[in-house]
């Protein structure tokens, strides 16, 4: 069930995959979505799903150290365990820039270190733990020879200016058919940490219950900018339908997604692709990329909104994407439309005493 949407700005992508979102909630599978411009809220509101606002300020909290409660009976703690050590050393090098082979080493030895000192080991039973957290980190590389350095750049996320993001124990609620996650407050250097985190704390929930899940990344080139991050997602498009779910990437920054090898091959991951209008400065490249012909090359260039190319496997068709009236007033994205809906809202209220 994995999906690729490439589109223009306005080109009707969000619009397209919240009444995708909205279809699937009806046909029972759970949604979770990666927002970055706060569009899906309106969306939420409407069927009663869980939006949580990731930001410095804010309450909630995803702890990157957490592991997965649950896993097949085939899976030993100790997989477990080193799949986690890799995760986080990903993420510690977009954090703090990459490490040399002596701070590699020395950094893997300092994350397994901070795990023993919860007794969380080979054979701990991981219903029961409580995971460590990033201070926790800081504290086990201050205590090692030749770790002073690493534990001063983590400074910045355990006591600096942006301790309020991934050093606390997680505290989101995922009990949910739909829920959204938003990153819209987080300035741009911080979003690719927070979206790393993110999506690894959901990798770990999909894991440890396995049920019918759809997984939406929006403006997933954020996470094409490091390899880390960009090999991350791609292990997880690979491995998603083992664990039935499938990850829907959206984004209209076509040449840092397809100019990477792991964007490239998330692109052929997904069985499902959707091409909507797109740029002149991309058409080039989308075409070689999905093999077009200059028939579907210039239906691309020339589309309306809502328009564009479905593929589902080697099968392709042209497509207009559209709604029902009440699907369209759950689903707009159109700021004028939008505050329409909010003003009847009100009205509505107004006249019912708020019933």
């Amino acid at each position: 069930a994995n999906m690729v949407v490439f589109a223009t700005s306005g080109a009707g992508k969000s619009y397209t995959i919240k009444l995708e979102i909205l279809r699937s909630l009806m046909m029972g599978t759970d949604v979770i979505v990666i927002d970055p411009e706060m569009e899906y809220k309106h969306l939420s509101d409407a069927v009663g799903g869980t939006y949580i606002n990731i930001s410095l300020a804010g309450e909630a909290k995803v702890n990157p150290f957490d592991l997965p409660r649950a896993v097949a009976e085939d899976t030993k703690t100790e997989d477990i365990l080193r799949s986690a050590v890799i995760t986080l050393k990903g993420l510690l090098k977009i954090m703090l820039g990459e490490f040399s082979h002596e701070e590699d080493a020395l950094m893997d030895r300092a994350l397994i270190e901070t795990y023993a000192k919860k007794d969380i080991t080979v054979a701990s039973d991981l219903s029961r733990i409580e995971p460590p957290i990033m201070s926790d980190l800081e504290e086990v590389l201050e205590g090692m020879q030749g770790g002073a350095p690493l534990a001063a750049r983590l400074k910045k996320y355990t006591t600096g200016t942006f301790s309020g993001l991934i050093n606390s124990p997680t505290n989101v609620d995922m009990r949910n058919q739909l829920v959204v996650f938003s990153v819209r407050d987080l300035e741009d250097e911080l979003r690719p940490i927070a979206i790393y985190s993110l999506v690894n704390y959901i990798w770990n929930v999909v894991r440890s219950v396995k049920k019918k899940r759809i997984l939406v990344i929006d403006e997933a080139w954020w996470l094409m900018q490091h390899e880390d991050s960009a090999k991350f997602i791609f292990a997880l498009v690979k491995r998603a339908r083992k664990y039935y779910l499938g990850v829907t990437t959206i984004t209209q920054d076509v040449n840092d997604f397809l100019l990477n090898q792991y964007g490239k091959a998330i692109v052929t991951n997904s069985a499902l692709q959707l091409l909507l209008k797109q740029s002149s400065a991309s058409i080039e490249l989308i075409q070689q990329t999905f093999l077009l012909t200059q028939g579907e090359k210039y239906l691309l260039l020339e589309s309306a909104v809502g328009e564009g190319i479905f593929f589902a496997g080697t099968k392709h068709a042209a497509i207009k994407v559209i709604a029902s009236y009440t699907e369209d007033q759950i689903v707009t994205t159109d700021p004028r439309q939008l505050l329409e809906i909010e003003a009847a809202k009100k009205d509505f209220e107004k006249q019912t005493g708020g019933v």
